[in-house]
């Protein structure tokens, strides 16, 4: 059955929809007031280690205000693709999304670097090495904003970094008392209950000029929608989360000043996915698919000013314990036949009358089942960096960083009550593995950026890293059906050093017009699998590189109340790390795929056409694609990509277009009305299209809305909100394999949700 139930003329229509819109806030004279409408608001960022006026930074970087996440609804990083040219997330649910910037989409460990503060972070490898794939999503409340940097960050970043970094910057304890309060109603199509949400903060003086506290908490319950025919339980995909931060702020001298935070996050999730062949926001799921994740994370970090130099000096220390859930009932079903009894019971010989009844009876002890992967990840960061501080044309910044990463990874396969699919308690184990993996990585880092005169600037940045892994991996309960014999613990050990560079060269044109250049390089360490029955060959992978090569313009005109900016770039990446199938489809590991290239258009703007209205767009045009067959090809790997392949979930076409307006209703109170609307292109989930197990995510269009009441200072603020406007069943991804039976499950968006929202703050 089709789930794309948005048809052309759909999108023709909303498409007309917003251009209308558009066209009659510009021209209607009721709106256009006689006030000069104000220049794009002008944001500081600091992705150079030093802060810096966005236009003024000569790289590809966008930044996402608090006061756009907060009325765009964005709570997570996830929710930041419509806002970013070239930024995509593969989703798979909640605590499951890799972060993909310019269509640097591979399986392992992650090609962006996420940071919140000073603090990188990244998922859990899980039994299949792909750190990347859960990246840790903080909620994005009280934030001061967030920062996208395009393309490879490794000078100053490295961890991860070889596609982009994410920053998330909080707001940070103030010595003015203040409170801010905000909650949520709404209801989701086709939901048996509503989705509350409730955060707040408090910012609290403790000795003035020397002392603050800024305390977050939020908790959101988020309805199933989501109905299992198979167990006839309806809205099993519910969802709920809660946590907050502690920030304290200490200031003992004028030059020192130390920032102590503490996060906590909590997620309990259910069965995020349906499968097409059973109905829209159907499942058949033969057992129910909990899954948890619990975050803590610590950090310090001190900032002291020495005059000419500024030192700064950051340490963290991050768990957390993932949990997740994967239904296999009709996967082990599948080895209820002849031919198996005598490929794996009776050494290749047929089965006699009661060896089959012996054979068929211990398969029917292993289901109904799960795999329940169970990862316990401890991670400390340490970080020490001086920057410059002082008047001259040559500024330069210098540091060291060291991390360390220990995941143990417990995966079973359990029992499920065939009664009610529920996880028997305690757990009844079919078969089980146990990973133990540590990854270090050592790095020093330094840039050096010269005025050449007042409008060309020249810049150069150098990182030596070294990395050390080591990998244990040991089968604790066997299983005859998936090769699990116990054996000796196997151990795998790899160390690799190396460089990576940056190059780049600006030229201010005008003080509003401004072209820049760069080349800069990424990379990633290899590593080894972990899988059943895999050969020795195939256990470890090779790192893979790329050189980025780009040229941008970033422009303001019309008196500042337009801003334009746009890059094009040519990305040369080799050993290309990718995800891999056994030839039975049952297990995925890491492998290499040689050569792909990716070039693209990045175009990002924003106008304040008349006072009130604000419009902001982004796009982005990608060609990613193999430039050489991968090798291996055939029946060792099957789903082996071919020279022209494109890169799985990177579109071809990406576009977002937002529009604010806010107008005087009396005095002291405001209007509010919003649109976003997004559109992404097809993709699909295997290099190979051909592969048994390939499938077409199709392109979708999303429409949010939000329109209300506000108070002018924006003390408070009553609004009413609709997500998924036209009610589209956007699918973010697809997962299929011999372990679900070659059948199709896939997670999309939430459908069509109405609510309103309350804000107040307090001083």
């Amino acid at each position: 059955m089709s789930v794309q139930r948005s048809s052309g003329l759909g999108r023709s229509f909303r498409g007309a929809l917003l251009g209308a819109s558009a066209t009659v806030a510009v021209a209607s004279p009721a709106l256009a007031q006689s006030t000069q409408p104000p220049a794009v608001e002008e944001v500081v960022v600091t992705a150079l280690k030093r802060a810096t006026n966005l236009q003024d930074t000569p790289i590809s970087i966008s930044a996402v205000t608090s006061e756009t996440i907060a009325n765009s609804g964005v709570q997570s990083i996830a929710d930041l693709g419509a806002t970013v040219p070239g930024l995509t997330f593969v989703n798979s649910g909640p605590s499951f999304s890799r972060v993909v910037i310019r269509g640097i989409n591979a399986a392992g460990e992650p090609t962006v670097g996420v940071y919140y503060d000073e603090t990188p972070v990244t998922g859990s490898i899980g039994a299949g090495n792909n750190a990347g794939g859960s990246t840790p999503e903080l909620r994005l409340f009280d934030v001061e904003r967030v920062e996208v940097l395009r393309g490879p960050q490794g000078t100053l970043y490295g961890s991860g970094s070889m596609g982009g970094t994410l920053r998330t910057i909080y707001k940070k304890p103030s010595y003015v008392f203040e409170t801010a309060l905000d909650g949520s109603l709404s209801k989701t199509e086709g939901a048996g209950d509503w989705n509350y949400e409730a955060q707040g903060m408090v910012n609290i003086p403790l000795a003035q000029d020397k002392a603050a506290l800024r305390v977050v908490g939020f908790y959101r319950e988020a309805a199933g929608y989501i109905d299992n025919t198979y167990l006839n339980d309806s809205d099993v995909n519910e969802m709920e989360t809660w946590g907050g931060r502690a920030l304290l702020r200490l200031e003992p001298t004028e030059n020192l000043t130390i920032d102590l935070a503490a996060y906590i996050n909590r997620t309990e999730a259910e069965a995020p996915s349906w499968f097409p062949a059973v109905g829209e926001y159907k499942s058949d799921a033969r057992t129910q698919l909990p899954q948890t994740d619990d975050l803590d994370l610590y950090s310090a970090t001190a900032n002291l000013d020495l005059g000419p130099v500024t030192a700064v000096g950051s340490v963290a220390y991050m768990r957390r314990e993932l949990m997740s859930t994967q239904d296999v009932t009709q996967f082990m079903q599948g080895f209820r036949t002849p031919a198996r009894c005598q490929a794996l019971y009776n050494r290749g010989a047929a089965c006699s009358t009661g060896q089959l009844s012996a054979y068929y009876a211990y398969v029917d002890s292993q289901y109904p089942s799960v795999l329940k992967p169970q990862q316990k990840m401890d991670t400390y960061t340490a970080e020490l960096r001086f920057t410059s501080n002082y008047e001259s044309a040559l500024q330069w910044t210098a540091g060291g960083f060291f991390s360390d990463r220990k995941t143990v990874v417990w995966n079973p396969q359990v029992g499920v009550d065939p009664r009610n699919g529920a996880l028997y308690e305690p757990e009844v184990v079919l078969t089980g593995r146990i990973i133990d993996d540590t990854l270090k990585q050592y790095a020093v880092f330094g840039e050096l950026s010269f005025d050449v005169n007042e409008q060309l600037n020249l810049t150069a940045g150098a990182r030596y890293f070294k990395y050390t892994k080591d990998i244990i991996g040991e089968t604790l309960v066997p299983s005859i059906l998936v090769g699990a014999v116990v054996t000796p613990p196997t151990t795998v050990q790899s160390e690799e050093t190396g460089w990576v560079y940056r190059f780049n060269g600006s030229y201010k044109i005008t003080s509003d017009v401004m072209l820049y250049a760069e080349a800069s390089q990424g990379y990633r360490p290899g590593g080894a699998n972990q899988v059943l029955g895999l050969p020795g060959n195939l256990t470890p992978y090779a790192s893979d590189q790329l050189w980025n090569y780009e040229v941008g313009v970033k422009s303001a005109f019309w008196d500042r109340r337009a801003t334009l900016n746009a890059d094009v770039f040519q990305i040369d990446w080799s050993d290309m790390q990718v995800r891999i199938l056994t030839p039975n489809g049952a297990f995925s590991y890491i492998g290499n795929a040689g050569k792909a290239r990716i070039r693209g258009l990045e175009v990002e703007g924003a106008v304040n056409p008349i006072s009130g209205l604000s419009i902001t767009g982004n796009f982005s045009v990608m060609e990613a694609e193999l430039t050489e067959d991968q090798p291996g090809g055939g029946t060792t790997i099957p789903n082996a990509g071919l020279k022209g392949d494109r890169i799985p979930y990177v579109p071809k076409f990406q576009g977002a277009i937002s529009a604010q307006y806010v107008w005087p209703l009396t005095e002291g109170l405001n209007g509010f009305a919003r649109v976003d609307y997004n559109h992404m292109g097809s993709s699909y989930n295997e290099l190979r299209t051909s592969y048994v197990y390939a499938r077409k995510i199709d392109a979708y269009d999303l429409v949010n809305t939000r329109v209300g009441v506000e108070s002018d200072g924006g003390g408070w603020g009553a609004y009413l909100f609709v997500t998924n406007l036209f009610d589209e069943a956007a699918i973010f991804s697809k997962s299929v394999g011999a372990t679900s039976a070659g059948r199709t499950s896939v997670f999309s968006a939430p459908p069509r949700t109405i609510g309103v929202n309350l804000r107040k703050t307090f001083q």
